[in-house]
């Protein structure tokens, strides 16, 4: 099975849909898939619930997509830095479900390992357990939380072999396998394509059988973010 496409628009052309559930791999804007993002956006498909840690920035990563009204709705755990989605949201014109980070990790996980809900203690007692079930277990009060499979997971790593196996950088890897082992069709951006069996199997960091296709970025922007502040005047 070929599992290497020509493009990003290719690899993209008949999976996704109007109104999916898609999962978008990423910490800020570190290992984000940047060209299956402007595919995605270019593709035209609208009225997406996207899952992501947060939603990039304005005019970049996910950003994109909100810039042109293709996100219906976010699953997301951070929302700063982005204007646009501030706005939107706050003027009613995107749905947001708020999702602790360590709780939004183990949902994409759950749903990949065939786990449909767990109990965590996070949330309890916010608006984050509204409309949850509780329950007490040994005097303590937890939410229940329901796993979460995306149609379609983009996904972003550093190497692949034609087989699908993946090789993450550093603390590039962040959401990336998880969202990759969640979603019911995984495609993913890679910055080096090898041979099957040139990657050890020590060195596997997410086996090719969670991957069905693949696209060859070898040159991605990698926006880096950085903390600026303002002097004081006389310092």
């Amino acid at each position: 099975m070929n599992k290497l496409f020509p493009c990003a628009v290719e690899a993209l052309e008949d999976v996704v849909a109007d109104g999916q559930l898609i999962a978008v791999g990423g910490f800020g804007l570190c290992g984000i898939p940047e060209a299956l993002i402007d595919a995605l956006r270019d593709s035209g498909v609208r009225n997406l619930c996207v899952i992501s840690n947060n939603a990039g920035v304005d005019g970049f990563g996910l950003g994109k997509l909100l810039e042109t009204r293709q996100i219906k709705k976010m699953i997301a755990s951070y929302v700063g830095e982005n204007k646009e989605f501030e706005r939107q949201y706050l003027a009613g014109e995107l749905e947001l479900e708020f999702t602790p980070q360590g709780t939004l990790a183990e949902k994409l996980r759950a749903g990949g390992a065939g786990i449909p809900a767990f109990f965590t203690r996070t949330g309890v007692g916010t608006m984050v357990a509204e409309g949850k079930e509780l329950r007490e277990f040994d005097g303590v009060t937890y939410v229940l939380e329901r796993a979460l499979l995306p149609d379609v997971a983009l996904v972003k790593a550093h190497r692949a072999d034609k087989a699908g196996n993946l090789q993450f950088r550093l603390t590039a890897r962040n959401f990336n396998p998880a969202v990759a082992m969640a979603g019911k069709v995984c495609i993913v951006e890679v910055e080096e394509v090898v041979e099957t069996g040139a990657i050890a199997p020590d060195q596997v960091h997410l086996p090719g059988i969670y991957v069905q296709r693949i696209v060859h970025n070898p040159h991605p922007e990698k926006r880096i973010e950085k903390r600026t502040i303002t002097e004081k005047a006389g310092v």
